[in-house]
């Protein structure tokens, strides 16, 4: 090869791990993305072998200060005077298991996660030399940690109890006092600490000064004694500071909001989406017995990474609220779901074009939204929604507030202004030309049309999960569904189109608002060409222009989603 030509670039390496010759790449993103030379402990993945960790976490800076993940690895040879290496009598690489200079019979370990590989390495991730070294780490985290698993609120989560069994001792040799530190500490107004139970990993630390940008956590006091703690006088108080409780290996961090609620093995885990804010962060619900105890990240690099924002997690407690909409009614007070239908069915065949108006939330799912189309295309009704705008920050809040805003646009709902039709529904209103007003999930009492306005419609209907105003005047309400209660899709600002799920049941007579307005579309514009809420998107997918163009298909979303071009 000439001396101007460039050389292909290696992309693997070959290494063994317990014997197996395997091929890993030879670089990884490292938690910046960016590509950095594969390690030891990403090579034992790669070849289906877990390396316990407490320090490393693949979305934070490497520490390697925990020394859970030592591995005894073997090395080849380097060359002599010759420039040969040493080989075995078959021809292969001869290979030197590390050991310490002073002592050459005692084995040495490297630190997996800070380690790189090189070809011809071998990693010996389960021999007796390795199980050593993971057993002496585990007793020394061990000596003053305390017993008191059964009321540790990460019992079930926790890698201390999970590594113990697998990789520690049978028994303990400890037999002084153990050393005692500071519980129950407030590190902040959502973050409780036990200082006794923490492993020192620093994840929480590099999480605040590296990802959310708040350098507000240290280790204060030495030897046994350090522990995690605030600058004195200042709370752990960033709209990130959850995020702490889930890297948190042990049961160190807690959060107050879910601090001695539920058992984690009772908890019932459905994937969703946070409604909080146009990014559309991945999310866990963990429910039991059909209410809601958390809410958790759910990794998504695409969108949200393994991070949420401590708002969102906790914009949840509405779902189970007391006066949650339950009953549906008429003219003549609570009725059933067949009754209604069917008065608002008749009513609105009678309707005639331009008579009608309609106010649909952007927290509304795509489908949803699409169905409300149809009918304001059936009737030549202006549309709108509600704007909700709010401070962005540099890692996830987004400034739109409404968690659907694109699907709003991208089905017809609204405009690039939204809320700038609003007015002219008012006036139309107050003129007389708009005598049936359908709203979902909006006060419109707070955006323009007053009860004195609504009080001149003919027909108002309305569908919502919390009481209001509006819900108070409608002439028809149709209680409605949380996101968590019903199945359905939202697209982010960046145009991630994403599913959410069901996890609870809804209180009442209230049902999914996609299935009322499938009935209602059928009997009023006599469209019916889907039976479940597979159909009605891939239905919507081939009608609605960017979700035809990015080829979207209810299958194909998966868990993580899909981009339409904007």
């Amino acid at each position: 090869m000439g001396a101007n030509q460039a050389e292909t670039p290696v992309k693997t390496v070959t290494v063994k791990v317990d014997g197996c010759t395997v091929e890993v790449p030879r670089t990884t993103p490292n938690w910046l993305g960016k590509q950095e030379p594969t390690t030891v402990l990403q090579a034992c993945k790669h070849a289906g072998i877990e390396i316990p960790h407490y320090c490393y976490h693949p979305k934070l800076p490497v520490a390697g200060n925990c020394r859970m993940c030592l591995v005894h690895v073997g090395m080849p040879g380097r060359p002599g005077p010759d420039g040969k290496s040493p080989m075995n009598e078959d021809g292969s690489p001869k290979i030197f298991p590390m050991q310490l200079p002073y002592e050459p019979q005692t084995p040495r370990g490297v630190i997996g996660c800070a380690t790189d590989i090189i070809p011809g390495m071998e990693i010996y991730a389960s021999s007796p030399e390795t199980r050593a070294m993971r057993e002496a780490v585990l007793e020394s985290l061990l000596i003053n940690h305390p017993l008191d698993c059964p009321i540790c609120d990460q019992a079930g989560e926790c890698k201390l109890q999970e590594y113990s069994v697998d990789h520690g001792l049978a028994e303990s040799r400890f037999a002084e006092v153990k050393v005692h530190k500071p519980k129950a500490v407030d590190l902040g107004p959502r973050i409780t600490l036990d200082a006794e139970r923490c492993v020192l990993c620093t994840r929480c630390i590099r999480f605040t000064a590296d990802v959310a940008s708040d350098d507000a956590l240290g280790i204060v006091n030495r030897g046994n004694y350090s522990a995690i703690a605030t600058y004195p006088g200042k709370a752990f108080d960033n709209n990130y500071t959850l995020n702490t409780v889930d890297i948190c290996p042990v049961g160190a961090l807690t959060s107050d909001d879910f601090r001695f609620q539920m058992r984690v093995w009772f908890l019932k885990e459905t994937k969703s989406l946070c409604t909080g804010c146009g990014t559309g962060c991945n999310t866990v619900i963990g429910s039991r017995e059909n209410r809601m105890y958390r809410y958790e990240p759910r990794q998504n690099d695409a969108v949200n990474s393994c991070w949420m924002c401590d708002a969102g997690r906790l914009d949840y407690k509405w779902i189970g609220r007391d006066d949650r909409l339950a009953k549906v009614r008429g003219p003549k007070g609570d009725t059933a779901w067949p009754s209604v239908l069917k008065a608002i069915s008749n009513h609105l065949t009678k309707a005639g074009v331009g008579s009608v108006a309609i106010v649909a939330s952007a927290r509304q799912s795509n489908e949803e939204l699409y169905l409300l189309n149809k009918l304001a295309k059936h009737f030549k009704a202006p549309t709108d929604s509600v704007p909700r705008d709010g401070e962005a920050d540099q890692l996830l809040v987004a400034r739109d507030r409404n968690p659907n805003i694109t699907g709003a646009r991208l089905t017809g709902i609204t405009t690039k202004r939204v809320g700038s039709k609003l007015a002219a529904i008012a006036k139309g209103i107050a003129s007389g030309k708009i005598k049936t007003l359908i709203v979902y999930g909006e006060d419109v009492t707070q955006h323009g049309i007053g009860v004195k306005l609504l009080g001149k419609l003919k027909t108002l209907i309305v569908s919502d999960i919390l009481p209001s105003a509006t819900t108070k005047n409608a002439n028809y309400l149709l209680p409605g569904c949380a996101h968590a209660e019903k199945r359905g899709t939202f697209t982010n600002v960046k145009g991630r189109v994403q599913k959410f799920s069901k996890a609870l049941e809804p209180p009442g007579d209230a049902i999914a608002e996609w299935e009322v307005l499938h009935e209602l579309v059928h009997n009023v514009a006599g469209l019916d060409e889907f039976d479940s809420i597979e159909g009605l998107f891939n239905q919507m997918a081939f009608e609605v222009k960017a979700f035809k163009g990015a080829g979207l298909k209810w299958d194909s979303l998966g868990d993580k989603g899909a981009d339409v071009k904007l």
